[in-house]
């Protein structure tokens, strides 16, 4: 199953209420798959967006999409903390949220800001993903750990259905997190060659832990989109640069730009790797384009993948 998304978490929030219903519609009638919504706390300056608030945002203005947090900073914040708001938004949409997480680093000043020593961020995830899990089942939980301290600990109601949990990152922590605790995992800055790679040094851990095999494999893909290729270029370029601040060109060989079909045609090799689930962070002249856009790029995956 090919399944395509568009990101929003840019234009929900910048917009009036009606603006962001209009924009979800539009997404929906498009015929895409699900939104996707990003998370910083302050990032390269003091740029941000709470991903379980723009996710809530997604989630109350149209009943339909499914909306993928892509990634949370989960080590940023206390896991029981989290546990109440994800058990919160499952009562108000259940069975809508996927929650990505992922170590970030990108910016060493945002987790020092937020109290955590960058050099811990992996073994604090772990931590926060096993706190996690076990609260998920609405039971009690005691615990006892290098960062968090639980004693007769519970969330309910618990979420129904259960929040599916996808671990971003391609290191060998990443495979081992995803199998240890994730249903599956999302590529970014990710080569086709790499997301294969991935893929089966997961099925390879699995295996020896003698764990299920994750079933859910995504990539988050930056890209421009224009019936100009020369525009598309330049509008994600300008877009990537003021987040990232540095230039696109550390990003052009895995952020394309295009026509619909030129961004199309080069995921086509994901496919092949093994990836079911794309989001494109597309940046055209409007979100009306993006979402037409990305609409076409679905149509030339569904048109051209192997049968």
């Amino acid at each position: 199953m090919i399944t395509v998304g568009l990101d929003v978490h840019e234009s929900i929030l910048s917009t009036s209420p009606q603006q962001r219903r209009d924009l979800l519609g539009r997404v929906h009638a498009a015929g895409l798959d699900h939104v996707v919504v990003a998370d910083h706390v302050s990032f390269h300056g003091g740029r941000g967006f709470d991903g379980l608030v723009s996710a809530t945002a997604a989630l109350t203005s149209n009943d339909d999409l499914p909306v993928l947090l892509g990634v949370y900073q989960l080590a940023l914040r206390h896991p029981t903390t989290v546990a109440r708001q994800l058990a919160s938004v499952s009562q108000l949409a259940p069975g809508r949220l996927i929650l990505g997480v992922g170590v970030g680093g990108e910016d060493r000043s945002e987790p020092l800001n937020c109290g955590v020593d960058p050099s811990t961020r992996g073994r604090r995830l772990d931590e926060s993903l096993r706190v996690l899990r076990a609260l998920a089942l609405g039971d009690a939980v005691d615990h006892s750990g290098e960062f968090f301290e639980l004693k007769d600990a519970r969330v309910l109601p618990a979420p129904t259905p259960r929040i599916p949990i996808v671990i971003g990152g391609s290191s060998a922590a990443a495979v081992r997190r995803t199998v240890r605790f994730g249903d599956g995992w999302l590529g970014i800055f990710c080569s086709a060659r790499r997301f294969a790679a991935t893929r089966e040094q997961i099925a390879e851990v699995a295996q020896q832990e003698g764990r299920p095999l994750p079933s859910w494999y995504g990539l988050n893909l930056w890209c421009g989109i224009d019936t100009q290729a020369s525009r598309a270029r330049q509008l994600v370029a300008e877009r990537m640069e003021r987040l990232y601040h540095l230039p696109y060109e550390k990003f052009e060989r895995l952020a394309p730009a295009g026509t619909p079909e030129q961004v199309g045609e080069w995921l086509l090799p994901y496919l092949e790797a093994g990836c079911e689930h794309f989001t494109l962070v597309a940046t055209s002249t409007s979100w009306e384009a993006s979402v037409e856009y990305t609409a076409e790029v679905k149509r030339y995956l569904l048109e051209h993948a192997p049968a």
